[in-house]
């Protein structure tokens, strides 16, 4: 059997288990075209070896890459697809530090809204209404750059003041409540949206000036732009730049260090902001919380009002 036939049989299977397998899809379609498209067993551990190196440093995708094609060539053992696995045993370290997400200021945020208008300029398709509402949805909900792209005017019910969140990372739809400020700013924004472009509860919320959908290539591009124009960078090539995803990871920082300033019970919150989120667990959520000088600060005032009561 060739191996684009077993990696269709691989995918399909994963997919039956309710997986959405896009990011493993994408990369076992690469090794088919990286390695020819011959009998699965005939496949030699030099060429996989070179699909995994690839051409720069070893980071943390050739990791991704490793899990990835040992799912598969397990797949094919276990059917007798395949008689031996060509992947090495031996997994490198990283040479290249794994991304740590960039938690954006206050100071930075309003930077970053107020250079929209010069990121939108010119020949550039998104509106500049557009493109501020999603980043300040981005931040207020938290959502995930595809969630907001998939969200249609239906899907915002502004009286309930929350959205309806459906095919997320997990398969699972969930309400997110919104907050007084976002609930005005999206009122404010469907209204001019729906004078510009169709009013269909179908339609995308957030679209081109066409008023096709907004892309998250288009989106990301922009947010590079404005990155740019809003000089918020840090050290580092291009890939170690803070991300428009990292609008998630500061909603959630910000909203831990709001929890510690009021005293509030983080055992008793955190799992309702892992919800809030959509995460399926608590230990996704804890990997948002980078640990920033400000987060720090307040988890050691904590430390220190709790060892001052114990001793008194």
């Amino acid at each position: 059997m060739t191996l684009s036939e077993v990696v269709s049989l691989y995918v399909s299977h994963n997919r039956a288990l309710g997986q959405r397998f896009r990011t493993e899809e994408a990369i076992l379609r690469s090794f088919c075209k990286a390695v020819g498209n011959g009998p699965i067993a005939t496949i030699e551990a030099g060429a996989v070896l070179a699909f995994l190196n690839g051409n720069g440093p070893v980071t943390e995708y050739w990791v991704k890459k490793y899990r990835v094609l040992s799912g598969l060539y397990r797949y094919a053992l276990a059917r007798g697809l395949a008689t031996v696995s060509p992947l090495p045993r031996d997994i490198p370290k990283p040479t290249v530090p794994e991304f740590v997400p960039y938690i954006y200021s206050h100071e930075e945020l309003k930077r970053l809204t107020d250079a929209v208008p010069a990121a939108c300029a010119g020949r550039v398709p998104i509106e500049e209404e557009v493109f501020r509402t999603l980043l300040l949805l981005l931040y207020g909900a938290g959502l995930r750059i595809g969630e907001a792209l998939t969200l249609t005017p239906g899907e915002v019910d502004l009286r309930q003041a929350c959205l309806r969140v459906r095919e997320t990372k997990f398969f699972k739809s969930r309400l997110v409540p919104l907050g007084k400020d976002l609930t005005k700013l999206l009122t404010e924004y469907v209204v001019r949206r729906h004078g510009r472009h169709t009013a269909s509860t179908e339609a995308p919320l957030f679209c081109f000036h066409d008023g096709s959908p907004l892309s998250q290539t288009a989106a990301r591009s922009a947010f590079r732009r404005l990155r740019s124009h809003a000089g918020v960078l840090r050290d580092g090539e291009a890939r170690r730049q803070p991300r428009l995803h990292d609008l998630r990871h500061t909603a959630a920082v910000h909203r831990i260090i709001a929890w510690y300033r009021s005293g509030a019970d983080l055992q008793e919150l955190l799992p309702k902001l892992a919800t809030y989120l959509g995460h399926s667990d608590l230990s996704s959520t804890q990997r948002y919380l980078t640990m920033t000088p400000e987060l720090l600060r307040q988890a050691s005032l904590r430390f220190e009002h709790y060892a001052i009561g114990e001793k008194s």
